[in-house]
């Protein structure tokens, strides 16, 4: 069946960490959907690799590409660091080029690939062995990957720059691995930007996270990409999920996607409007300034943090 990519993590049939599924050895769609399905029911029973049940510790910022997960990932970074949080971005989207820059970094730091890479003589060795911690803090990240600006890190694991270079796999197995392990203390939270689409929870790329905010903007794409998260989120055991509108001309415009959310069961935390200062900064590579935008994402912040601490699941 080709390359293959075990959504538990094993690298190979009877690993450690195998539960014995069969997917890896389908021969056949129905094999392959009988095999999806015992993943889905096992990962659902082990959710317990991700944070406390009642707090925000990990979140994954998802949705169709051209939503704005990243000028959502950008605005909610600095509001967080407004409350007092620190925060740890990580950029895994393999093409976005720009991310860093809406953090006011005029330079990438080191991708995290550089560790899995053939082609590193140009760059010092460097030694990777903190990947493999049972638990990664913050404190933990080498600098050389790190970009630091007063209580926000920046990192990114790599991206496709040249022709021939093959698929993104490595990247989601590094991402995947370390959010994982990685294990904020008080008032620390991870921001994951993520690609665009459905495949990372095909690679179980966020089954570390304990929260996924979908970006949903005007289109009939991207709402029905949404309801498809929800069920690929659920199939692995999150169980906070909420959509964030983005891009939203007007209030009719929200009421209507509003609507339609609560028809499928989405549960949504606001909506942040077209903004011309958002759009400059974002066509200029700069960080945002003050804005509608910004004070929006304020209100969104405080609900999603609230929210956190009430006591039921969902």
């Amino acid at each position: 069946m080709g390359l293959f990519h075990c959504p538990i993590g094993a690298a190979f049939y009877e690993d450690k960490v195998c539960i014995d599924c069969g997917l890896c050895m389908s021969k056949t769609r129905e094999e392959a959907v009988a095999a999806s399905k015992i993943v889905r029911e096992y990962l659902r029973k082990h959710g317990t690799l991700r944070q406390q049940k009642y707090l925000i510790k990990k979140i994954a910022v998802c949705g169709k590409g051209g939503v704005g997960k990243s000028t959502i990932v950008s605005l909610l970074a600095r509001t967080l660091g407004d409350f007092g949080y620190g925060t740890l971005v990580i950029d895994t989207d393999e093409s976005n080029p720009g991310l860093h820059r809406q953090f006011g970094f005029e330079s990438q730091p080191r991708p995290l690939l550089s560790l899995l890479s053939r082609f590193v003589l140009d760059q010092p060795a460097s030694d990777s062995k903190w990947l493999s911690r049972d638990e990664i803090g913050f404190q933990d990240i080498p600098s050389e990957f790190l970009l630091q600006d007063d209580g926000l890190r920046f990192m990114m694991v790599g991206k496709i720059e040249d022709p021939l270079q093959g698929c993104a796999c490595s990247m989601a197995d590094v991402t995947r691995d370390l959010t994982l392990r990685l294990a904020p203390q008080d008032k620390e939270i991870v921001l994951i930007d993520h690609e665009a689409g459905i495949e990372s929870f095909g690679r179980g790329v966020e089954r570390g996270v304990d929260t996924v905010l979908i970006v949903v903007e005007p289109s009939f794409e991207s709402v029905a990409l949404a309801e498809t998260i929800v069920y690929m989120a659920e199939g692995i055991g999150i169980g906070r999920i909420r959509a964030v509108l983005n891009k939203i001309p007007s209030e009719p415009v929200a009421e209507k996607i509003i609507s339609t959310l609560r028809s499928k069961k989405i549960r949504y935390l606001g909506a942040v409007h077209t903004d011309p200062e958002v759009s400059a900064a974002g066509f200029e590579g700069r960080p945002p300034g003050d804005s509608r935008a910004k004070a929006e994402m304020e209100a969104i912040t405080r609900l999603m943090l609230d929210e956190a601490e009430m006591k039921y699941d969902t």
